[in-house]
């Protein structure tokens, strides 16, 4: 870092449910940052679907919100993270799309997984390369437009380089790419199995590159022309933002869902309960791998006792709401209502809401649905650290829009026996692409120097004893079951 000068980095994170743009100084403290909403059409069961172009105004709008905030000469790089399974096809002369984004919770694509899973060929429906494949038959069904290289096809990280380079990067992380579904984790590069059983040519996917490198520059009006420096998963950037930089580290990321990563170090790590190993970075061409598992619905089901049940207003609310009664008073949840992620990957399995009696308050619903998110992420570490060699973390980091949660960031410590840290800031994805594209350009120099900006907000220590967390814990997966009956 140059002492005294005034570099900042400009990063965004595309989730799913909104795009936040974040201008970090070299201290590692956030300058000006903006959030939009751009919430996913659901037009039929199973399907939820983006508009591509959408998600680049929303971009360019917040970009463009804290660029108020500051002299655009200051500005030395620019990175993205995005959400990662979500699959978009466009066309190389206009950069148009040609079909609506599929997101990574669609679900159409799913009996297609199961049929190549067969045919042992592993694809997981969170994954963007059925989903292509899905878009493909229905515009280029002999694929005459992919052969004839007028279409790309590529994750939301590929999709907004393109665009916000107009036109001249096509590429993707090394990150992203192992999240595509095309992606040979063992030699680095795309599956040539996959892509002939899919029909997608390999030069109608971007090229792999490094997650922090200078690939091009910043060409949209209304955004100073700057190296973009960073592409990055959104979980994986996360991580970053965390800075989880040693094997065994672990993180949760409460979003829509609920993603834990452990650190697995410079080898991958193979999971027999369901969790997935992943590049969690590639700088100078040297990868570090990732093993993650999710909870697939974590700030989703507190989305749904505020829009399905209405006993909230907003999110924020839940954690007075569940601080103000000692217990859920018998109530219990298992958040389910788009399936349940490791260790069961069950996507037929629903929500259950159970335990009620007429002395249950909307309170004791509240609580009884954050402790389910809380026990579901407990199922999540467990099963990543059935596999991996390394210790047991000390602490792990939490980050995401309900981390603020204090309720919600206890029940996780004692359902864990592990300390939960809450960071200062806790847009861990957008932090976590700022830092690379920072170190890319040489706003930091090595990762030890950025680890010297970690600040914390607070540690939640368990307060549960260790037979009475694991009692409570036997009792409510007694109740998953009953999410699972109607799963085929």
């Amino acid at each position: 870092m140059r002492q005294g000068a005034p570099d900042l980095v400009l990063a965004l994170d595309v989730g799913t449910t909104g795009v936040r743009a974040l201008l970090l100084d070299a201290a590692g403290i956030p300058c000006a940052e903006a959030y939009r909403e751009e919430l996913p059409a659901c037009p039929g069961p199973g399907r939820v679907e983006h508009d591509p172009e959408a998600l680049v105004a929303r971009a360019v709008e917040v970009a463009t919100a804290v660029l108020r905030e500051v002299r655009t000469a200051r500005v030395r790089a620019f990175g993205i993270a995005s959400q990662r399974g979500t699959a978009v096809v466009w066309e190389r002369a206009t950069g148009r799309p040609v079909h609506a984004a599929l997101s990574w919770q669609d679900q159409r694509a799913t009996a297609r997984c199961h049929a190549l899973m067969a045919d042992g060929l592993f694809l997981s429906p969170l994954a963007a390369a059925s989903k292509i494949e899905w878009i493909l038959d229905r515009v280029d069904p002999d694929r005459a437009a992919v052969r004839a290289r007028r279409l790309c096809c590529g994750t939301v990280d590929a999709w907004l380089a393109w665009r916000l380079s107009g036109g001249a990067v096509f590429a993707t992380d090394a990150s992203n790419a192992s999240c595509s579904g095309f992606y040979d984790l063992l030699r680095g590069g795309w599956s040539a199995p996959l892509l002939d059983a899919l029909r997608v040519p390999a030069h109608a996917l971007p090229a792999i590159v490094d997650s922090s490198a200078v690939l091009g520059t910043l060409d949209t009006p209304g955004l100073p022309r700057v190296p973009i420096a960073a592409l990055v998963g959104d979980q994986q950037a996360a991580m970053m933002g965390e800075l989880r930089l040693a094997p065994g580290d672990v993180k949760i990321t409460y979003g829509t869902s609920a993603m834990v990563d452990l650190n697995a170090g410079p080898e991958p790590i193979w999971s027999t309960a369901l969790a997935y190993p992943l590049v969690l970075w590639r700088r100078d061409g040297v990868p570090t791998f990732c093993l993650e598992g999710t909870a697939i619905t974590a700030g989703a089901a507190v989305g749904w006792l505020r829009d399905g049940l209405g006993v909230l207003a907003t999110p924020e609310e839940s954690a007075a709401l569940a601080a103000s009664v000692s217990d859920a008073g018998g109530a219990w949840a298992v958040p389910a209502f788009q399936g349940l992620g490791t260790p069961y990957m069950d996507p037929g399995a629903r929500a259950v809401l159970g335990g009620l009696s007429r002395a249950t308050t909307r309170a004791h619903v509240v609580r009884a649905m954050l402790e389910g998110i809380a026990w579901r992420c407990r199922e999540v570490y467990d099963a990543l650290r059935q596999d991996v060699p390394h210790p047991p973390p000390a602490v792990l980091r939490a980050d995401g829009g309900a981390s603020r949660n204090d309720v919600l960031l206890q029940l996780q410590a004692d359902a864990l026996g592990v300390p939960v840290e809450r960071p200062a800031v806790v847009q861990a994805g957008a932090l976590g692409a700022a830092y690379l594209a920072g170190l890319a350009t040489g706003v930091w120099t090595t990762t030890a120097e950025v680890a010297g900006t970690w600040r914390r907000d607070r540690l939640f220590e368990p307060t549960l004893a260790a037979d009475e967390r694991e009692r409570r814990f036997a009792a409510w997966r007694t109740h998953v079951p009953a999410a699972r009956e109607g799963s085929a």
